[in-house]
């Protein structure tokens, strides 16, 4: 196996990686930007108010995006078995 294979296995989980995690990131980010401009607006600074409704979304956000997920976790496991399965000792 090349240094340029490994680095090639290493970009590819890097990117998935992000990949897999960014919508999630998005979504708790805009989240807690809503909830911030309504407690700004509002002057309710309770510290539930924020997490909460935060832990609710993301977990649906993964909820939905689950079989998204496994599927490319799937294809990067295929990936790595078809690049194991050319490796000649």
């Amino acid at each position: 196996m090349t240094q340029d294979v490994i680095l090639e296995i290493f970009t590819a989980a890097i990117v998935l990686a992000l990949k897999l995690a960014a919508p999630t990131l998005i979504i708790a980010m805009l989240v807690g930007l809503i909830i911030a401009i309504l407690q700004a607006a509002t002057q309710v600074h309770e510290q539930t108010l924020t997490f909460a409704p935060k832990a609710v979304i993301v977990a649906l956000a993964i909820l939905a995006m689950g079989p998204w997920m496994l599927n490319s976790l799937i294809d990067f496991f295929n990936y790595i078995v078809d690049l194991m399965s050319g490796i000649t000792l």
